[in-house]
């Protein structure tokens, strides 16, 4: 096993494990909406998109970038199970 070979082997599980390291190379949009995850427990996509200034498309692209690298977790709201809840699953 070649030293490229390991260092892409760590940054693989790190994708895996979902860390800000698979954060860090996401587009801006992403990790804005990962930042004010993390400083607010639950949001919605509205909510969200509120909250960052993004455009509501712009927002779901970076949603599921971040479902893909496993650092979000989102369910059906209770209130509404017509919107998904966001939260952040960042270690």
């Amino acid at each position: 096993m070649s030293a490229s070979d390991i260092q892409s082997a760590d940054t693989d599980s790190e994708y895996e494990s979902g860390g800000w390291e698979a954060v860090r190379d996401l587009p801006p949009s992403a990790k804005l909406v990962a930042k004010v995850l993390e400083y607010n427990e639950t949001l919605t996509q509205g909510q969200l998109a509120e909250e960052t200034l993004l455009p509501p498309r712009t927002v779901r692209y970076a949603l599921s970038r971040l479902e893909e690298i496993g650092v979000i977790e989102s369910r059906f709201s209770f209130a509404d199970a017509r919107k998904r809840i966001y939260t952040l699953q960042v270690e």
